[in-house]
């Protein structure tokens, strides 16, 4: 039988997976049966857009609440204390610069399910991140991004 897929994620990512599995489960599911159930009462369904849109809504909700459980249950929760502080992982923020003279960045790496570009949350799964990962400060890296290689250099690693 396949291996199935863990997921990398954070002690706060789980525990923010598990309020938003609880979210969907409590609050959103039994509106949107609400909805399907008024929607019913106005009669003909083959023309009612209320009730495709709420029985759509449902599939989508459905969805989401499928996928959360699979994450939560394969979730694999990151523990830095057993690497070394300067060694970049999963669930550390990096801080680097590209070469030659660009100003520096900083990203906490991630699992997938918890990544937030916008918040500086980057996949360990993305380009960067998977190229940084497992090397050290004071390193420089050439990444192979979409754009071409980029050569960087490590500044800091810290625990986010």
């Amino acid at each position: 039988m396949a291996e199935e897929k863990t997921y990398p994620i954070t002690a706060e990512g789980k525990v923010k997976l598990e309020q938003e599995l609880e979210d969907l489960k409590m609050n959103k599911r039994p509106d949107v049966i609400s909805r399907i159930q008024i929607a019913r009462s106005y009669g003909d369904l083959s023309e009612n857009s209320e009730y495709e849109s709420a029985k759509e809504e449902q599939s989508m909700l459905e969805s989401r609440i499928s996928t959360v459980e699979h994450m939560i249950q394969y979730a694999e929760v990151i523990d830095n204390d057993n690497t070394d502080k300067d060694e970049i992982t999963v669930g550390k923020k990096v801080t680097f610069k590209e070469l030659p003279d660009e100003e520096p960045e900083s990203y906490i790496i991630v699992g997938a399910a918890e990544a937030d570009p916008m918040s500086g949350k980057i996949s360990n799964d993305s380009p960067i991140a998977n190229g940084l990962l497992g090397h050290r400060v004071g390193e420089e890296v050439t990444i192979n991004i979409p754009a071409g290689d980029m050569k960087v250099k490590v500044l800091t690693v810290e625990p986010a």
